[in-house]
């Protein structure tokens, strides 16, 4: 079933009366003024594609039905606990994500709403899948730098240059790593964002970052350091200790064109 997404960019401010919808959904539509909560809902409609238009879905309907129906629901929401001295929580943000599908279930008949992901910064994401409405996933984004060299010992020369080729090069090669690290948390289950940072950084990122990985990490002085394998090792440091969630990929990017995901073997697709 092919499945169309749009992203929704919005601005809250919690304590300006002024609501303009601004000109410029591109940027921001609430436009917000001064300083605000500036929030990016992804939207993904699934179904056949009609044959006279050629659409999933229009686009200018998810746009049109999300600022009518949703985006008035998050200002309302978020104003009110700011002007009442609250925080917004963990579970305040799923209920609203839930909430949210909940008004647009029905909105894009006879195609299904699929997904919504909430973009909280550029590095740091919720997304509630309908169906699995007990489970939110939150994702977040590290970095880190590391050198390796690919090579097996079990290969000739010739043989290990024809493979790896130019990441053979005996003195080895850096990159700058990008790792998003995703859980699966029960909804109404509190999540500390801060928690989670701590461990997947004391577990995972920092015994990578600045290392020589074929010689100061343990696991890769027997498994070749290869982007996937890098990968697999997040998965394998970090699966039995997101609590009270649990880990559900890990993604690592070794440059802006290749990236590895893994979801361990009982959960790959």
């Amino acid at each position: 079933m092919p499945s169309l997404s749009r992203e929704i960019r919005f601005t809250v401010n919690p304590f300006s009366s002024n609501r303009l919808k601004g000109a410029n959904s591109y940027c921001s539509s609430p436009s917000g003024e001064g300083l605000g909560l500036f929030f990016g809902l992804w939207v993904e409609v699934g179904g056949d594609v009609d044959a006279d238009t050629g659409f999933v879905v229009n686009l200018v309907d998810i746009d049109r039905l999300v600022r009518l129906n949703v985006v008035p629901v998050f200002v309302e929401k978020i104003c009110e606990k700011y002007r009442n001295g609250r925080e917004v929580s963990f579970c305040d943000i799923v209920e609203l994500l839930k909430y949210s599908a909940q008004i647009l279930k029905d909105k894009f008949s006879p195609q299904k709403l699929l997904s919504l992901k909430l973009f909280l910064n550029p590095y740091r994401t919720l997304r509630y899948l309908t169906e699995s409405e007990k489970v939110i996933y939150y994702s977040e984004k590290f970095e880190f730098a590391a050198m390796h060299r690919l090579w097996n010992s079990s290969f000739s020369d010739e043989k290990n240059f024809r493979i790896f080729g130019k990441c053979a090069n005996p003195n080895g090669h850096g990159h700058n790593y990008i790792a998003e690290v995703t859980a699966a948390v029960e909804c109404g289950t509190e999540f500390e964002f801060g928690s989670f940072q701590k461990v997947v950084d004391e577990n995972f990122i920092s015994i990578l970052d600045h290392k020589n990985l074929n010689a100061d990490v343990e696991y890769f002085r027997t498994a070749n350091p290869t982007l996937e394998n890098i990968t697999r090792f997040g998965w394998k440091v970090l699966k039995d200790r997101i609590v009270p969630a649990r880990l559900h990929r890990i993604k690592v990017w070794e440059n802006n064109r290749a990236f590895c995901s893994y979801e361990g073997e009982a959960e790959s697709q």
